[in-house]
């Protein structure tokens, strides 16, 4: 019995190390998310455009100059840099200067 109690308590040790290390983040280890794609998907399924100067105003009305990833309460990344992750787009970086139909303004 003592045998099992040591193999499930090492189980459960390695199993929340395991959980810990998935929750740091990827650019603690220098590897940067990939770039989402426009031809990606669920991006052309949003609309994703890399640069939101492209994008087809007749066919996203929604559409606002100004608009951009950077100012979207969907976009995690610094509004500084070029590049970072979007909610839409799970582990996956969208450029600062972008635009998809999924576009929320961030508030404040």
């Amino acid at each position: 019995m003592s045998n099992y109690s040591t193999t499930r308590r090492t189980l459960l040790k390695a199993g929340a190390a395991l959980a810990g290390a998935a929750a740091i983040p990827l650019a603690l280890f220098g590897d940067e998310p990939k770039h989402v794609a426009e031809s990606y998907p669920p991006a052309q399924a949003l609309g994703y455009r890399e640069d939101a100067s492209t994008v087809d105003r007749a066919k996203y009305p929604k559409y606002v100059p100004g608009q951009a990833c950077a100012n979207c309460k969907q976009y995690q990344g610094d509004p500084n840099s070029q590049f970072g992750l979007c909610q839409l787009y799970p582990g996956k970086a969208v450029s600062a200067k972008g635009w998809c139909s999924g576009y929320v303004a961030k508030s404040g």
